[in-house]
């Protein structure tokens, strides 16, 4: 099969072919695993992540890619659920031991054996992806592949947020960010609390006008200042300058939520600039997000197919993924980057 793989930690800044096409066996499902025929995957800044080593994989060579769309083509013996030819759905989650007390508590995000896909085991940027039928989603048929891919990371981890904000009707809620996941969130967010105002917060104009035409509020650059207080921002962005302007943006007692797997190091020093009295005084707090639970992409996929949400997307083939990443790390985004597999 086909599959673009990444054999070591480089910069993207000097290295615009990070991944290398190649040809390799089609891997063989477990028992309790089935093989899927992969169609789409999205593109994820936790690629450049993974990439740079600010969350390497373990192993390498790997093949990247965790918004994974295509069709079951063969079964493990023990698969009992799923059938040759249904759509399904890998995200981020691989899998976790199923035991502990995070996993016991639908909280399997923080078990200390989560693995990830395309970091470690083997994603989407591929012909074939094998994966514990458990960690598999059916995909509501309102959706194209290419349209469902970006739903199982920047959505389903954007809902996280979403939960993890504490939103309410009336609420003044702040995006910093407009890129594939902030872009889905504002969506939930008009849906769930059509009283609330949105504020977003994006370096570029075209971002901004972008969220503006999906029903804003206000649109402003990262160090604007707002109409109003928020009472809760979602940080979707991979630097830490946001951090700290959400942070003095927020009303007392309000909440940052971040969401990221990894920071760049680029403005670093922004962190050594917090101030105590204007950052963090009056109970104002800072939550991250970490991965993303099966509810999670199961109750997102729902609600974006009740709402509904159609995401804007970039369409790349599997073999210019390079490009797709490159344009990522440039920050040239409108929505989100899907790779076709044929």
């Amino acid at each position: 099969m086909k599959a673009m793989i990444l054999q070591s930690i480089t910069d993207l800044e000097k290295n615009h072919e990070p991944l290398i096409l190649v040809n390799i066996p089609e891997p063989i499902p477990a028992d309790n695993e089935v093989l899927i025929k992969v169609t789409a995957c999205g593109v994820c800044h936790t690629e450049l992540d993974e990439i740079e080593g600010r969350t390497p994989p373990p192993l390498f060579p790997v093949i990247p890619g965790h918004e994974v769309i295509g069709r079951v083509e063969a079964t493990g013996k023990y698969v009992k659920d799923l059938k040759i030819g249904d759509r399904v759905g890998v995200a981020w989650i691989f899998s976790s031991c199923g035991k502990c007390s995070f996993c016991l508590g639908r909280q399997e995000n923080l078990c200390p054996e989560f693995k990830a896909t395309g970091r470690d085991a083997n994603g989407g940027y591929a012909e074939y992806i094998t994966v514990s039928a458990a960690f598999t989603y059916p995909i509501p048929a309102l959706f194209t592949d290419k349209q469902a891919a970006p739903l199982l990371c920047a959505g389903a981890v954007g809902y996280r947020s979403f939960r993890l904000a504490g939103i309410q009707n009336g609420h003044i809620v702040g995006l910093t960010g407009f890129g594939a996941s902030g872009h889905l969130v504002l969506q939930i967010i008009k849906h769930k609390y059509p009283d609330a105002q949105i504020f977003v917060f994006a370096r570029s104009k075209s971002e901004r006008d972008f969220a503006l035409e999906l029903g804003a509020s206000w649109a402003g650059d990262t160090t604007d200042k707002v109409p109003e207080h928020p009472d809760s921002i979602i940080d979707t962005t991979p630097v830490w300058k946001p951090v700290v302007e959400a942070m003095k943006n927020l009303k007392p007692g309000g909440r940052l939520v971040i969401n990221a797997i990894r920071k760049e190091d680029i403005d670093k020093d922004y962190l050594l600039n917090i101030d105590y009295s204007s950052h963090l005084w009056m109970e104002k707090e800072i939550k991250s997000v970490a991965n993303v639970t099966r509810r999670d992409v199961k109750e997102f996929l729902d609600i974006a197919s009740e709402i509904p949400i159609i995401p804007e997307i970039q369409e790349y083939k599997l073999e210019e993924a390079n490009i797709a990443l490159t344009e990522l790390k440039q920050r040239k985004i409108r929505g989100a980057k899907v790779l076709t597999i044929r």
